[in-house]
């Protein structure tokens, strides 16, 4: 009876980890893509019954991340430039790599600001004030923000009172609590924040064109890593990023 008992007691010990949780998938993302991934990651949950952990950050930092070996999975930029850096040193497997959405480029103020959609006139809407960007050397939309206002001639108008942040969503959440007068961000963001509006959207000639590619990264064994990013491509994911206000690609 005491063998029996011990070899229950050792079976319940041994049992959960034979049995555990099919491991979680670890997406790191672009931070503006975290309401629209949110949703996505439960719409997958709910058909697979398997579980995604996502990280949020600017693609800058994620892509440093994952050059030290960060345990991820998959990874969503907000430009090609820094998948094109992971891919130069193979560091995603190169036939997994897909575009997933675009996105647009817009001018934000807190809700009923009321304030000039003019982008030539930003200068003199700012007036005194700080406009919120990400950091214009390594976040995209930082980039894409300085590309934007170098071509319409109002960076330098500007440059004094722009305050750069991490990523993109600390830029909004600036706006958001009243920090900012103004911010530059995605189209996604504003509508995923209802302190903020939509002063005015920047010409899509005015930058690069916004894309958001994925990728598998090299080292993942996670076997469902491809499936989730196939999802990822899926009529009723892309409907999602739609509904939040990312723009689909042809």
């Amino acid at each position: 009876m005491k063998f029996l008992r011990n070899m229950l007691c050792a079976s319940a010990l041994i049992f959960p980890s034979a049995v555990a949780h099919a491991e979680s998938i670890n997406v790191f993302a672009a931070a503006s893509m975290k309401t629209a991934l949110d949703q996505i990651d439960t719409a997958w949950k709910a058909k697979s019954g398997k579980d995604v952990v996502a990280t949020y950050g600017s693609s800058a930092t994620l892509a440093k991340q994952i050059e030290q070996a960060a345990p991820a999975d998959i990874f969503i930029s907000a430009d090609l430039a820094w998948m094109d850096e992971l891919a130069k040193s193979n560091l995603i497997k190169a036939e997994s790599r897909k575009n997933l959405a675009g996105n647009t480029l817009v001018l934000v103020a807190a809700s009923g600001a009321k304030l000039d959609s003019k982008l030539e006139n930003l200068a003199a809407t700012l007036g005194p004030e700080k406009i919120a960007l990400g950091e214009i050397k390594s976040v995209p939309a930082g980039k894409y923000a300085k590309a934007a206002l170098d071509n319409l001639n109002l960076w330098s108008a500007i440059e004094k009172q722009v305050v750069m942040q991490d990523n993109v969503r600390a830029a909004l959440a600036l706006v958001a609590r009243g920090e900012a007068k103004l911010g530059i961000v995605y189209g996604s963001d504003a509508k995923a924040e209802a302190k903020v509006e939509v002063v005015a959207t920047f010409p899509e000639s005015s930058h690069a064109k916004i894309i958001y590619p994925a990728a598998v990264i090299a080292a993942s064994k996670n076997s469902d890593a491809q499936p989730f990013l196939d999802f990822l491509s899926s009529k009723e994911a892309q409907l999602i990023f739609q509904a939040n206000g990312f723009t689909l690609l042809e």
